[in-house]
């Protein structure tokens, strides 16, 4: 399912060319630019509804005791698109909605590709596409006008066509939650794709080569957000501390303030990568099974004895 078919269907269910929205006998501009009541003329089987007033439609929108009233958790975006389909109806006609939109958010829609027609929206900031099922996207579908590309939850396994023509003023970029692979994709995280980066969101994904990544990383100068919580190398005993000395123009790291005094007791430890180990030892102590047969609850047997042997084996398996 493409984003343009996505994106179709949301509009359809915003009902915008439906009372009190879009063009209508409650909302018709008369040819002298002024609004005046319609009656039914005479032979009609139908009353004409008379037009309202842009302030009166509006508060049906508003006002929680009204049949057509937004529910409260909808999002910011539904709420533009209802209300400039009262004000100014033509807007959102054909194409010109796309011109409309600096900000798209379309969570858990079902996405699995970015297509072409996403180029629409010329005037396009902020793309939010998290929670869907898009594992591969590129970049010559995104408007060359957008700052923020959230695509948290989905299934991004390979940043190479992201990058092939990657939007010039990019802010933030968000992955987390993916399934991106070190050190393959570290390669992709660097100041030639990205050159204005100052956000970025790797979290929970199966990022392993601590040296590697923080090598590309350091070429982001205008980096000052950066999560890495979730990967592998996050266990690493001196990962913070060794991110910290790395990059001192990082301002936070996995959402928490560097601190000036916990950047002066990192210092040095960049210098000294053999302390930053590829490897983790983790201890599992098993207090208390249950539903197990205690050993001492099976006869001690007399020597020579011809009765039966029970022999019981178990084994237990940690997933990480």
């Amino acid at each position: 399912r493409s984003l343009s078919a996505a994106f179709r269907e949301y509009l359809q269910h915003l009902g915008l060319q439906d009372f009190p929205c879009g063009l209508g006998s409650w909302n018709k501009p008369c040819l002298d630019g002024r609004r005046s009541p319609r009656r039914a003329q005479p032979g009609q089987e139908e009353a004409v509804l008379d037009e309202e007033t842009p302030e009166a439609l509006l508060e049906l929108l508003r006002d929680q005791h009204s049949p057509w009233a937004l529910p409260p958790d909808c999002s910011t975006q539904d709420r533009l698109l209802r209300e400039v389909a009262v004000l100014a109806p033509e807007l959102i006609h054909g194409s010109k909605v796309y011109q409309l939109l600096k900000s798209l958010r379309m969570v858990d829609k079902g996405v699995e590709e970015v297509d072409e027609g996403v180029l629409q929206f010329q005037q396009l900031e902020e793309l939010i596409l998290t929670a869907n099922h898009i594992s591969r996207i590129s970049s010559a579908n995104l408007p060359r006008t957008l700052k923020v590309l959230e695509l948290c939850c989905n299934a991004v396994g390979d940043l190479q066509d992201l990058c092939s023509q990657p939007p010039p003023e990019l802010q933030h970029l968000g992955l987390g939650h993916n399934n991106l692979c070190g050190p393959s994709q570290d390669k992709f995280l660097t100041e030639d794709f990205w050159p204005n980066l100052i956000s970025l969101d790797l979290s929970f994904n199966n990022l392993t080569d601590l040296l590697g990544l923080v090598s590309q990383l350091c070429t982001l100068q205008k980096l000052r957000i950066l999560v890495l919580q979730g990967n592998p190398l996050a266990l690493i005993p001196t990962y913070r501390g060794f991110l910290v000395d790395s990059l001192p123009k990082l301002s936070f790291l996995d959402d928490i303030y560097i601190r000036p005094d916990e950047r002066q007791q990192f210092q040095g430890l960049a210098r000294q990568p053999e302390l930053s180990r590829s490897e983790v030892r983790v201890v599992v102590s098993v207090g208390e099974m249950k539903g197990v047969p205690a050993p001492s609850a099976f006869l001690q047997l007399d020597a020579g004895s011809e009765a039966p042997v029970i022999t019981c084996s178990y084994f237990v398996t940690y997933e990480f």
